[in-house]
């Protein structure tokens, strides 16, 4: 009941436009700010890492091992992701440009930051998103996914429809 009514209604659609603006803005504000301001993700990253200890950790042993084995060796590529993906995020939601995806990937960053051990807006955002992801199509209803949506279901219908024909013999 909940469900249907966050997926098929106008007047949700409208209410889900401003919580996906509001998103839209912080991810694409601060995405922006990262990146001419000269992001650098190493000491965050180690300050997560040093997170991991005592009987109550903020930040759990494997996502410690995570960052310790992986993230940290490559923090250009993760500084570099983290800003990227903060604009692209921003963007998509701003624009209702393939909504779902863009919402999918703010909230894998809220979970990370999260996981790191830093709450600031996170929670916030993570609960408002999950809204959008809800939603599904009707959070892009008043974006660009009222017609893009649309036209890429149609080709890949017809992708799926066109069948290569053998080779003759």
């Amino acid at each position: 009941m909940i469900n249907a009514f966050l997926r098929n209604n106008k007047a949700v659609a409208g209410v889900l436009t401003i919580i996906r603006l509001y998103l839209g803005y912080f991810w694409l504000t601060s995405g922006i700010g990262k990146i001419t301001g000269g992001f650098e993700v190493n000491g965050f990253l180690q300050g997560a890492i040093g997170k991991a200890t005592g009987d109550h950790p903020a930040v759990q042993t494997w996502w410690a091992t995570f960052l310790e084995q992986v993230a940290l060796p490559n923090h250009e590529l993760f500084a570099t992701l983290v800003m990227w993906g903060e604009v692209l995020v921003g963007i998509g939601l701003i624009l209702g440009l393939f909504t779902n995806l863009a919402a999918l990937g703010g909230i894998t960053m809220n979970f990370s930051f999260l996981l790191s051990g830093t709450t600031s807006t996170n929670p916030q955002m993570v609960i408002l998103t999950i809204f959008l992801l809800v939603a599904g199509a009707n959070a892009g209803r008043y974006g660009l996914d009222r017609w893009v949506m649309p036209y890429v279901r149609k080709q890949r219908k017809n992708r799926k429809g066109h069948k290569k024909l053998a080779p003759a013999v």
